[in-house]
């Protein structure tokens, strides 16, 4: 199965400014809840907490969501290719390497 995705998603900030912008909304309505309770408006109360119950659901829905493909996009990442990897084989010989040419470099006395 090959999973390709065109484009960028959206950034971490992106998506916490749109949770903070749900969550805005869900305070909204908890305020207009609130009023409606003052006022004596019962069936407005009932709406109103449907709304929020159901936006709070959408939003944690969403963050769950997002956290898989990014954990996909992962994954997916780390098995592309090689180039991803570290090789420790070569980093050795690389560090060898320059310290030979240190030892070299430096003998004076």
């Amino acid at each position: 199965m090959t999973v390709r995705f065109s484009g960028e998603g959206p950034t971490p900030e992106e998506v916490l400014a749109a949770t903070e912008k749900f969550y805005g909304l869900a305070v909204m309505e908890l305020e207009r809840t609130i009023e409606a309770l003052r006022a004596g408006e019962f069936a407005e109360v009932r709406a109103a907490q449907t709304a929020i119950r159901d936006l709070r659901a959408t939003a944690v829905q969403v963050l769950e969501e997002r956290g898989k493909v990014d954990k996909l996009r992962k994954q997916i990442a780390g098995h592309v290719g090689a180039g991803g990897a570290l090789d420790l084989d070569s980093a050795r010989a690389e560090i060898g390497r320059r310290l030979a040419c240190l030892r070299n470099a430096g003998g004076g006395g």
